[in-house]
């Protein structure tokens, strides 16, 4: 039996340092990807939305949308790239990618800290890989992989209860148990004691992701970092997506906050993925719009990517199939509906899935319509302040509408 008929019978939750080796080794990922060119897939190419059958006047309202952000200090700038049927229809910067100590203008090209779409890009993608290989159930308890996951109680939270966040774990545990190092980090983080016995409660956490990096590790003897590297991101040619950012890449990247009295930039923002030295299973992603978006399209066409293929397409329908979790609805690694919705576009399709990321950043995708919208911005900066989900909802919403009504077969849904 496959691995991934596990969720094909059923539809409900209940039954479905080291940094700087990480660095020489993006490094020479991108080296190798630079001179090989030819073994890599082009990037998408810019058209007209009437090409794509999409209206123009209606995308072009998103510039008051953004604007108006801008205008209540929702953010200090943002990258905006709408996507359709392997094309991008609109790729725009606003405002400004810095504002202190010197103010910079955002630019196309800008690098993010994408925060928690580490989550489904890096490490749910990966843990399908791994499903898809035979490597792993979704059944499996975590346990059978990480023993010492077991402790207080966890020996019945699986694969998939984590994937869902309905495992009955913690959001987040004390940032002084990650003080000591990521190895001890790594064991206080397979100590902690669930809230919920598993599938009772849907509590987002981070701790089950760091979970999950831990179990592609034990797998595949590679962090998340190398090994999305050499699975994920280096096959699609996104060589200006990972963790731990290059030199040269740090010099775009979009400043968050301050810590130890200098400016976060080009170095992960979420405070335990920095104790663990920058790769962590829930946040350390960096990338930019135009790798994203790659990324994207491969998803929405069910795990391939020109000639590149990185899930079969019965892998990516397992992912992204709805599974119901108490008072919502998640995706394996993504969102689908649920109080964390309302970067949702309204008249997406019920295939459409999503997730977005605190410093400012949100994906979704609509396999049915062929469409994607990225909205990227560091609404952190400079004081930790900025509010963009529903910012985002409207820009997601405006792209959903300006497709051609003739060929728009979803119906509106309601954010919750």
């Amino acid at each position: 039996m496959l691995p991934l008929q596990f969720l094909r019978r059923r539809g409900s939750a209940s039954s479905v340092c080291a940094c700087v080796i990480s660095c020489t080794i993006w490094s020479v990922s991108v080296f190798w990807l630079t001179c090989c060119a030819n073994a890599v897939p082009p990037g998408l190419e810019p058209v007209s939305p009437a090409e794509v059958e999409m209206d123009a006047e209606r995308l072009a309202h998103i510039d008051t949308v953004v604007a108006e952000g801008l205008a209540r200090q929702r953010m200090p700038g943002c990258v905006v790239l709408i996507g359709r049927r392997n094309r991008i229809v609109l790729e725009k910067a606003y405002g400004y990618r810095q504002l202190r100590p010197t103010r910079q203008v955002m630019t196309t090209d800008t690098v993010f800290d994408l925060a928690s779409l580490t989550k489904p890009i890096a490490t749910a993608t990966s843990v399908m890989r791994l499903v898809e290989a035979g490597r792993i159930q979704l059944s499996d308890p975590v346990a059978k992989h990480i023993p010492e996951f077991a402790s207080q109680g966890k020996d019945k939270i699986t694969i998939l209860h984590l994937l869902t966040h309905q495992g009955g774990l913690i959001p987040d545990n004390a940032i002084g148990e990650y003080q000591q190092g990521p190895v001890q980090a790594m064991r206080n983080v397979m100590a902690t004691q669930p809230i919920a016995d598993p599938e009772k409660r849907f509590v987002y956490t981070d701790v089950g992701f760091i979970v999950l990096a831990e179990l592609v590790r034990r797998l595949t003897g590679q962090n998340i970092h190398d090994y999305t590297q050499t699975t994920l991101f280096g096959p699609l040619g996104m060589t200006e997506t990972g963790y731990l950012p290059s030199v040269a890449l740090r010099r775009r990247a979009a400043p968050t906050e301050q810590r130890d009295d200098r400016w976060i930039q080009g170095e992960v923002h979420d405070p335990r993925a920095y104790l663990l030295g920058g790769i962590a299973g829930h946040a350390g992603l960096f990338s930019t719009a135009r790798d994203l978006a790659i990324y994207a399209q491969m998803m929405a066409s069910g795990g391939s990517y020109h000639d590149v293929r990185i899930l079969q397409s019965e892998t990516v329908e397992t992912m992204t199939r709805h599974v119901a979790v108490p008072g919502a609805l998640r995706a394996l690694g993504w969102d689908v509906r649920s109080g964390y919705s309302s970067n949702r576009g309204d008249l997406f399709s019920e295939r459409a899935f999503g997730h977005g990321g605190f410093t400012g950043t949100v994906l979704w995708i609509d396999p049915e319509l062929e469409l994607f919208v990225i909205f990227l911005s560091n609404r952190v900066h400079p004081d930790g302040k900025g509010s963009i989900n529903r910012l985002a909802g409207r820009i997601a919403t405006l792209a959903g509408a300006a497709i051609f009504p003739t060929r728009n077969p979803a119906r509106p849904t309601t954010n919750p």
